[in-house]
């Protein structure tokens, strides 16, 4: 399910704890994604296109959103979410090897774009409420104020928008 690569549910065992998610644990994978992959508010970061890349693009996605622009933590797990989602389309559906990641901030607003080289068009399908996939775009176009995609010389950029409160 797109969104839950990377993610180990806690096990228990007799006598041992179960690790808990822990928001400076967060910071720190998001920091060192950050480092190590750049800041997709400077420059468009390319990903390799491979299912793990969803973990990297939410950690540079949270810690832009939470932590460089100061926005809600409602907020932050809904972009998440929806990167999660664009990033998981771009990996299953494009043959791509690489794609890339970029966050924009404009007054009152967030972008995020997800680029790749391929120019099929995504499509939003009707979700039932016993499937258990295809409901990517359809989570986009329920939590973004906007969504779209533009076509390029060679390749799309899959998009979408929010609208933010600036202080």
């Amino acid at each position: 399910m797109a969104g839950q690569e990377g993610i180990e549910q806690p096990q228990r065992h007799a006598g041992v704890t179960a690790a808990r998610w822990s928001p400076a644990v967060e910071d720190e994978h998001g920091l060192k994604a950050l480092e190590l992959f750049g800041n997709p508010t400077e420059a468009e970061v390319p990903l390799p296109s491979r299912p793990e890349s969803a973990a990297i693009a939410r950690r540079l996605a949270q810690v832009v959103v939470l932590r460089h622009w100061g926005l809600t933590p409602k907020l932050t797990e809904d972009v998440v979410l929806l990167v999660s989602e664009l990033v998981g389309n771009a990996v299953r559906h494009t043959g791509a090897r690489v794609f890339g990641l970029r966050t924009l901030r404009r007054r009152g607003w967030i972008r995020v774009e997800v680029r790749d080289p391929s120019r099929g068009l995504p499509c939003l399908m009707p979700v039932h409420e016993l499937d258990i996939s295809g409901r990517g775009l359809f989570l986009v176009d329920k939590l973004a104020d906007r969504w779209g995609v533009d076509l390029l010389p060679r390749g799309k950029t899959t998009w979408f928008e929010m609208r933010i409160t600036d202080r």
